[in-house]
């Protein structure tokens, strides 16, 4: 298991994101999808000697790791768990309105995937889980033993582009009880959608 607040995370096109961003000494930035805080860490550096950062994640595993990584930065650095969707009620909260920056790093961490204990990788047989935030109630195995096989196929096409959607979706009803990332493979194996 990897834990998120060991791991180091090194943000890809660091340089473009701070350059995008046009941080600069002072202002107030947002950082919606904090992570580790390697984005967030760069531009308080960039934003030095009196810019601030208000840190959003889902994760609170993430803003575990991010207080670490921002530590250095003290009262400076503003982090709060919660959905970049709700990112205007947040900085409105907080203060951070207007901000001269807002960064949207979309997508799932490698220290997520990484973590077996999480169950986001088909790498290790993990429990079905998938969450970002253990405040969200209903885990991956919830939605793939709950769902009718009408919605699951509609799931599966919607969300996954899945061609196989109906037969996949057929499969795992089948299949029911999921607990497991491997028995959810093995499932979609079986109807023939295993992919290289």
């Amino acid at each position: 298991m990897i834990c998120m607040t060991q791991a180091r995370h090194i943000p890809v096109l660091l340089s473009e994101v701070i350059d995008a961003l046009g941080v600069k000494s002072g202002g107030r930035w947002v950082d919606s999808t904090l992570g580790a805080g390697g984005h967030a860490a760069a531009i308080l550096e960039a934003s030095s000697p009196d810019g601030q950062l208000l840190g959003i994640d889902a994760d609170p595993e993430a803003v575990k790791a991010a207080r670490m990584t921002l530590e250095p930065y003290g009262r400076r650095a503003l982090l709060v768990e919660g959905n970049f969707a709700q990112a205007e009620a947040i900085c409105s909260q907080y203060g951070f309105r207007p901000a001269s920056g807002i960064l949207f790093d979309l997508g799932m961490s490698s220290l997520q995937l990484e973590d077996e204990d999480r169950g986001f990788s088909f790498r290790f047989d993990a429990p079905l889980d998938m969450r970002f935030s253990p405040a969200y109630e209903l885990t991956a195995a919830d939605m793939v033993n709950i769902l009718p096989q009408a919605e699951l196929a509609h799931v599966l096409k919607s969300y996954g582009q899945e061609r196989r959607s109906r037969s996949i979706a057929r499969r795992i009803v089948e299949s029911r009880p999921l607990r497991t990332t491997l028995q959810l493979v093995r499932a979609v194996e079986q109807a023939g959608g295993a992919r290289r």
